[in-house]
């Protein structure tokens, strides 16, 4: 399955390779030799946190190269009385009776924590592409689902500011 990214998703990625490797690999070949210097490996913990870290930092590189190698770029845009990437939608959940505020982003850039909501998740599906005013079943699972009543669309774009997810 290729993951769809936006344009901004693809350069910040490309950002963060560069870094690692022009920046952070270095420094980190700094101190892994300056930890094997200190003698035996066997028992050097300085020497495994090292090489620890360099390797986490290759296996991160070598993970956004393939996100960029099998990425689907995407548009943002969408019609302006529908939900669409990077909108801010408040909805209303029928079971709990509150409402709640999403902005729906790509999976890249989603934390829920923030209400920085993938477009692949089961609410960001259910959402894109509705109206204000449209109820919506979110459909978590075979056994799990709910609605929610679409109350407002705020018309958002591609935020710069959002970073990327590290894992």
């Amino acid at each position: 399955m290729n993951d769809e990214l936006t344009k901004v998703d693809i350069q910040k990625m490309q950002e963060e390779i560069e870094y690692r490797m022009c920046t952070l690999a270095p420094k980190l070949k700094e101190e892994l030799a300056r930890a094997r210097a200190h003698g035996d490996l066997s028992e050097n913990y300085e020497y495994k946190i090292a090489k620890s870290e360099l390797n986490r930092n290759y296996s991160r590189v070598n993970y956004l190269k393939r996100m960029i190698d099998s990425a689907v770029v995407i548009d943002a845009e969408s019609a302006d009385d529908e939900v669409g990437l990077f909108d801010r939608v408040t909805v209303f959940i029928e079971d709990e009776k509150v409402e709640e505020v999403y902005t729906l982003v790509t999976t890249l850039r989603c934390d829920a924590l923030r209400s920085l909501i993938s477009k692949e998740s089961p609410v960001g599906r259910a959402l894109m592409g509705h109206k204000v005013g449209d109820r919506v079943k979110v459909t978590v699972n075979d056994t799990v689902s709910y609605f929610v009543e679409i109350r407002k669309i705020e018309k958002g774009e591609d935020d710069t500011s959002l970073e990327i997810a590290t894992y």
